[in-house]
């Protein structure tokens, strides 16, 4: 760039008391945006004094495909814009943007745009009063929809449905985070021409995998890939996650988070949308996300309750006031429809020696990994803590060779005396539908083992 454009720049962004720079916008030979520099910049843009003049924009602010694509309508096509970003999790403010055109030269490929920025505790509600009317209308029906349905997933599938139109992607989809249990759920999903189940998808993905996502939006107010390009940077930080991507075939991405009191709780994903609208689709999106935020978050809540009173916190699986509620039921229903069911009694033989000799802290770790394995291995049936160090089972779903299976399975998993072990007595009942003279059998065959175990292991505490 010849010294006496730099000299006018510099004077220009000089002259302006906010955050100001000048970028220059490259055009690539396919008409789509390349590289963006901060050719000149004030004093109040740099903040720290360091010296950013020259360097590509992502050196001071973190990549973004939309301010790309705003940046480059303004140097190419002379189109000011105008916005606010929800950057409150990353500074406890709101960032206002300002793009103004400049010039463009077609010779070298590269135009001009000034950009300003501020930061503002309180979003101006002009930013709603300007939207279009096919967007304001489209977050009206949303807000409509999300109070037709009396169910929370059934309004949820609905507003889905439409954002997957409204966007005219491929697939569109509403998950929640439990990072207490380290679980996500793919509350509703909607595919165009229901060619997959998007539940299909994500049941393959590791939550490891959907926990990353949020170290990825830390910087930003969402994740957008438009291309090659930005799926390359995006596997820059979250390999594992790009290669979910790749194996089923996304091509374009948008993952909006849901936060709630500075946390997020869940997330929108769309895949493979219309690029060409991206700045029409992201500001729609996030308008929405809004709204979705606050049903997530009431959802989550009442799930929070319900789980509460009926799965205990330290292991994972249902809690003892779950196992006498699912018991009465269970035992009427099979006296008056008798099927083959087992239950088991897992005694954790370890856990009061471990409490003594390494400390309680070491103690819930072990009822952790208890928990852990009991699911694992029982993934299909009723399993509660049904004492201090003891779990309880229940299975209608398999037949007596398979539970069979399964408790040695268990035996396995559990077969350290140092550390995870159970002592198991079970108990198939194929006729008489009787639970409880079941879970009795259970119970005393669990004793009878307990004791040979302490007569083996005299140096555990019983």
């Amino acid at each position: 760039m010849a010294d006496k454009n730099y000299e006018q720049f510099k004077s220009m962004v000089n002259m302006v008391d906010m955050p100001c720079a000048v970028f220059s916008v490259e055009k690539k030979q396919d008409g789509s945006c390349g590289e963006i520099i901060m050719v000149a910049t004030n004093k109040a843009f740099s903040m720290t004094g360091e010296d950013v003049e020259g360097q590509p924009y992502t050196f001071k602010i973190p990549k973004d495909p939309k301010f790309e694509e705003i940046a480059f309508l303004a140097a190419w096509q002379g189109k000011p814009h105008h916005d606010y970003v929800d950057t409150t999790r990353l500074y406890g403010f709101w960032t206002e943007n300002s793009f103004i055109p400049l010039f463009h030269d077609e010779d070298s490929n590269i135009g001009y745009c000034q950009y300003t920025y501020s930061l503002t505790k309180l979003m101006d509600s002009g930013k709603y009063s300007i939207i279009s009317p096919d967007i304001a209308s489209f977050v009206i029906r949303t807000c409509i929809n999300l109070r037709k349905e009396e169910d929370f997933y059934s309004s949820m599938a609905i507003v889905t449905t439409d954002i997957r139109e409204f966007t005219d992607s491929f697939a569109a989809s509403i998950m929640t985070i439990s990072k207490d249990f380290d679980t996500f759920e793919v509350v509703s999903g909607s595919v165009r021409n229901n060619a997959v189940d998007v539940r299909d998808i994500f049941d393959k993905i590791p939550y490891e995998v959907v926990e990353s996502w949020e170290s990825v939006i830390s910087d930003t107010d969402c994740v957008i890939v438009r291309n090659e390009d930005d799926m390359k940077y995006l596997e820059t930080k979250a390999p594992a996650w790009v290669k979910t991507l790749r194996e089923n075939d996304v091509r374009s991405l948008c993952l909006v988070p849901f936060i709630h009191q500075n946390t997020v709780i869940g997330y929108l994903y769309i895949t493979n949308f219309d690029v060409s609208n991206l700045t029409r689709y992201k500001d729609t999106i996030q308008l929405v996300s809004f709204f979705l935020s606050s049903e997530v978050a009431h959802h989550l809540f009442i799930d929070k309750l319900r789980a509460l009173s009926n799965v205990d916190v330290r292991t994972g699986v249902l809690n003892r006031n779950a196992m006498n509620t699912k018991v009465d039921e269970l035992a009427v229903e099979l006296r008056y429809n008798p099927r083959p069911f087992s239950v088991a009694f897992c005694y954790l033989n370890t856990l009061k020696t471990v409490n003594i000799n390494k400390g309680h802290d070491a103690g819930n770790d072990l009822l952790r990994d208890a928990g852990k394995v009991l699911k694992e291995v029982f993934e299909d049936d009723y399993v509660y803590r049904s004492a201090g160090d003891e779990f309880a089972i229940i299975s209608t779903g398999c037949t007596e060779e398979e539970f069979k299976n399964k408790i040695n399975l268990l035996k396995e998993k559990a077969s350290d005396p140092e550390w995870l072990y159970f002592t198991i007595g079970y108990y198939t009942d194929s006729s008489d539908g009787e639970l409880h003279s079941a879970m009795r059998f259970a119970y005393k065959y669990e004793n009878e083992f307990k004791e040979e175990f302490y007569y083996s292991n005299p140096d555990i505490v019983k």
